[in-house]
Order: structure tokens, then C-alpha cells, then sequence
């Protein structure tokens, strides 16, 4: 779902990580509230003052969402439920799970957290406005906590809409899933959901721009277009846990992979093995034991001149627990693995020995074979 993304810190044990299309969220929210919200509401403030409001307004979204993401994560540790850390990305934030909810139960009691611990934050900010209004705050500082109130309020509201992976949506799953006994049908119906909603929203946004109203229908355009991905993506995402789940890793892997000796050089390598097979990486052994392996990207950064001095057992990246896998292995989390390192070929060892090459292509190959023959 994500780009690439940054730590920012680490809180009650979860990973707190940004990703890149924040930046775009940040610049799109901040020119919104200086150059239309607030304005609007406070007319005859300067400029600058607008400005100021705007990006403290993206600050409190900012620490908005992660509050809501928070109490997701907090609340399913609690039940259980492994959670790997909080991304803030494009339209709000993730809390990461190591895998689905066990049950309805704990998935209706995460989901439901969020729009709730949400109403609670808009209440804090509406007393602390009230409070500065009547002590006699600015108008600057009085209009940004009112805005987050009510941000906080809209925050609630849309994620209680019945669309997956809304919370609403996952809310909806877990009454689905606890009268049906089938995640996959109530994952289906809700993505369903979901993505007419967010074909809806493009509509909206689509109408709006057409009125002439430019920024609002910039904005529901974009949050519907997402919406209807996440939907999309959801349910495929669970099929390929669903068909992958039990599968163990020697299944796929190729058993007679092809290695390259640390001996020859880059021009070899190129020659005789990358222009002849065409795969990005090869493992690399000395006397027949694994010591690591090699990639075209590795390749790319030596210099042309220097392809016939060069050894692969020089460059050579040693192995590790982001390119090796035991063939025992689970294949949801070796693709976990892949997704997490970028790697499409993962070697599969068993001690110092090299028994199979697995690719992410075999993976794909057996789950659109699986979900033909099962669906």
C-alpha cells in the first residue's frame, strides 16, 4: 500500500513511521486551511496570520491521526493481536498488523476504538477553546483549537461510513463475519461497500469541480479514488493470505537454482549468467557452501572499466535474515519478507547450504492457479 517511509520515534513499544506521501498531504491541508477554511471563518486577518493557523491546523491533524492509530494498536495488543507499528501516509495513517483479527470480536473492538478515542480528542479541544475564549486567547489560537475540534469530529464521523477498510467498514466486517462464520464473503461484501463509496466520492469531487468549487473537489476526488483502492486491494490481499496461509516454502522454491562461484569476475557474471538467464540476483558459493549473494543492482554501481577486475566474491552481499529463508517457512511470511525488503528472490538455506531458489513470480504463478481452481 505504502512508498518508502522514515521512523519517526518509538511509543509504548510501537514504531512510529512516515511515509512519503505525507509531504503531499501536509503541503495540500496547509494551503486548504490558509487559503479557504480559515478565511472563511475569520475573515480580516493577514496573510501571514492565515498561514501560521494553516500549518499548526496540519500539525494538529498530524497528531490527530496518530492519537487515532494509536488506540487502534493499543487496544488490539491488548486483545492479542501483534501489531507491528503505526504509518502515516496520503489521507491518514495504518495501524500495521501482523496478521487478520482472530475474531469478529477483537476486530469490531479495534475498529471501534478509533472513531470513539477520536470523539474524545474533539471534546479536549473544544473545552480548551471554550476555556480560551473565555480568558480572552487570540482568535488565531482560539480558531485552530476550534478547527480541531471539529476536525476531530469529521475524523469520527467518516471513518463510522460502512466502508472497508474505513472503520466503519470494519465494523461492518465484524458483524458480517460473526453472523456468517466466513471472513472472505464478509470481506468481499464490505469491500463491496467500500469501493461504491469511493466511487461516490469521485463523483462528488468530479460535480464539485465542475461548480467551481476547486479545493473541495480536489479532495474528494483524491479520498475517493483511495478509498476505492484500499477496498480493491483489501480483498485481494486476503485471498492471497487465505491461499498462501499452510503452504510451506519448499513448495515453490526452485530446488536447482542457479549459483555463481565468488571466483569470476563482474564481466563473467554479466556474460555468462545474467545475459543467459535473466534474473536479477545469484547466489553465491565457495567450495559448495552459501557465502552470499549477488545482484544486477550491485553490478550497476561498479564502473564499466573495472567489470574485468572486479571478483563477485568481492561485492558479493553476505547472507542475512532480509535475503535467506528456511524452506519450512510459512509463504505469507516469506511474502511478507519480499515486501518488506524489496527483494523478489530469497534464498532458501538449511544451515550453510543452498537447497532452492523461491521467486516471487513462482508465488504468483500458484496463487492465480489456486484462486481459479477454489474460487
Amino acid at each position: 500500500m505504502f512508498g518508502r517511509s522514515m521512523k519517526l520515534f518509538s511509543l509504548f513499544g510501537f514504531e512510529v513511521k512516515i511515509d512519503a506521501s505525507w509531504i503531499i498531504i501536509a503541503v495540500l491541508v496547509s494551503w486548504s486551511l490558509a487559503a479557504g477554511f480559515f478565511p472563511y471563518f475569520y475573515p480580516h486577518l493577514t496573510p501571514k496570520a492565515y498561514w501560521v493557523m494553516g500549518v499548526i491546523g496540519a500539525v494538529g491533524l498530524f497528531l490527530s491521526v496518530i492519537f487515532h492509530e494509536f488506540c487502534h494498536s493499543l487496544v488490539a495488543r491488548r486483545m492479542g493481536l501483534p501489531m507491528k507499528g503505526i504509518t502515516l501516509f496520503i489521507f491518514g495513517g495504518v495501524a500495521e498488523m501482523g496478521d487478520e483479527p482472530p475474531s469478529a470480536k477483537v476486530e469490531f473492538s479495534m475498529a471501534i476504538a478509533g472513531p470513539i478515542s477520536s470523539l474524545i480528542l474533539a471534546a479536549v479541544f473544544y473545552g480548551i477553546y471554550l476555556q480560551g475564549k473565555a480568558i480572552g486567547w487570540s482568535l488565531p489560537v482560539n480558531g485552530v483549537l476550534r478547527y480541531l475540534a471539529y476536525l476531530n469530529v469529521v475524523l469520527a464521523v467518516f471513518n463510522l461510513v460502512p466502508a472497508f477498510p474505513l472503520d466503519g467498514g470494519r465494523v461492518l466486517r465484524s458483524i458480517l463475519w460473526g453472523v456468517w462464520n466466513d471472513l472472505r464473503r464478509a470481506t468481499r461484501v464490505s469491500a463491496a461497500v467500500g469501493s461504491a463509496f469511493g466511487f461516490g466520492l469521485v463523483a462528488l469531487g468530479i460535480f464539485q469541480f465542475i461548480g467551481g468549487n476547486f479545493i473541495a473537489g480536489l479532495w474528494w476526488f483524491l479520498i475517493g479514488m483511495f478509498i476505492r483502492g484500499a477496498a480493491q486491494t483489501s480483498y485481494q490481499q486476503l485471498l492471497v493470505r487465505n491461499a498462501l496461509t499452510g503452504e510451506p516454502v519448499r513448495n515453490f522454491m526452485n530446488p536447482h537454482p542457479v549459483s555463481v562461484p565468488g571466483s569470476i569476475t563482474v564481466e563473467q557474471l554479466v556474460k555468462e549468467y545474467v545475459y543467459k538467464y535473466h534474473y536479477k540476483m545469484f547466489p553465491v558459493l565457495d567450495n559448495g557452501d552459501l557465502v552470499g549473494c549477488i545482484t544486477t543492482r550491485q553490478i550497476k554501481e561498479v564502473p564499466r572499466e573495472q567489470w574485468s577486475q572486479e571478483t563477485i566474491g568481492k561485492l558479493a552481499d553476505q547472507c542475512s535474515l532480509d535475503n535467506t529463508i528456511s524452506p519450512d517457512t510459512d509463504a505469507v511470511q516469506a511474502l511478507a519478507l519480499m515486501n518488506k525488503t524489496g527483494n523478489s528472490r530469497l534464498l532458501v538455506v538449511e544451515g550453510h547450504r543452498l537447497v532452492g531458489i523461491l521467486s516471487l513470480k513462482d508465488m504468483m504463478e500458484f496463487l492465480s492457479l489456486k484462486v481459479e481452481l477454489e474460487q
